[in-house]
């Protein structure tokens, strides 16, 4: 059975559910929209760090991230448009904004629609009228968003999107990547590097952005966790960023529709037409082992 359910403390949270398979997903819409806890068959599959959470002048280390208008940062933090220079800061500020709650169902799937419309407060980092509109839906051991972006402006609305899922971990070593790509773009360093199929998780921090994706799906295998995840994603997103830290239990596996600094560059970055809507979905499904 399907339910949807909202708890008011400390920040108004909506629990999907489904409860054959003792799944269950948490949303802040307050907080960007941010997904903050996926459950299945009651195992926590996000990380999410409540500390900082619970300070909202620190970005949210922890469960899905929404990115828009950009991925990733700019040279300090600015962009040129129509010989007008503006600010963003890394990732945008999707993530950092109220959204609103403006549909659920429970017939087919635990389903919550969250929109974000533009305000003074973002036109004037980005000058473009829009309406955001994702739809999350949980049923069994799958958890899909559904990506609407409508351009309410004048004029064609160019922008990257992406989001930034942090999955627990507690033995990195224990972990298996099957990535549709043989080469990444190392954020660190700035340069192209061949992928061999694992990653040195001796290093202080890995960054880097899988390029020239052969397929639209990815797959991590826990061994000691005895689960595997696999993430797919819709045409319009050409990079899948892995993040993590040494120390923490987390890696990041993040669908971006552009790299970083492509308001700048024009690399990769969608463009929708004067009152068009652009779709786009990400999946993720867990199997255990």
């Amino acid at each position: 059975m399907f339910a949807v359910a909202l708890k008011a403390a400390p920040n108004p949270t909506y629990a999907l559910s489904d409860t054959d398979t003792d799944t269950r997903l948490e949303l802040v819409p307050d907080r960007g929209g941010i997904a903050t806890r996926w459950q299945v068959e009651g195992q926590d599959i996000f990380y999410f760090d409540g500390d900082r959470f619970a300070n909202p002048e620190l970005s949210v280390r922890g469960g899905i991230p929404i990115l828009f208008p950009i991925c990733g940062n700019l040279p300090d933090n600015q962009y040129e448009l129509d010989g007008q220079t503006y600010s963003l800061k890394q990732h945008g500020f999707a993530r950092d904004l109220p959204w609103q709650v403006t549909q659920q169902d429970v017939t087919e799937a635990a389903s919550l629609t969250l929109e974000l419309v533009s305000s003074d407060a973002t036109l004037a980092q980005y000058p473009f009228a829009f309406k955001l509109a994702f739809t999350f839906k949980l049923r069994g051991h799958v958890l899909e968003l559904q990506q609407q972006f409508t351009n309410l402006s004048a004029r064609p609305m160019p922008f990257s999107t992406g989001l930034h899922p942090y999955f627990l971990v507690e033995d990195k070593s224990q972990l298996e990547f099957e990535i549709p790509s043989t080469e990444f773009r190392n954020h660190l360093t700035g340069g192209v590097e061949t992928f061999g199929g694992s990653f040195d998780f001796g290093q202080d921090e890995i960054d880097l952005a899988f390029q020239n994706l052969t397929a639209p799906a990815a797959t991590v295998t826990d061994h000691q966790l005895r689960r595997r995840l696999t993430l797919s994603w819709s045409g319009d997103y050409t990079k899948l960023v892995f993040w993590t830290v040494k120390g923490k239990d987390y890696y990041c596996l993040e669908p971006w529709t552009a790299p970083r600094n492509s308001l700048n560059t024009g690399e990769n970055l969608l463009v929708i037409e004067p009152e068009q809507t652009l779709e786009t979905n990400v999946r993720m499904a867990v199997a255990f082992l």
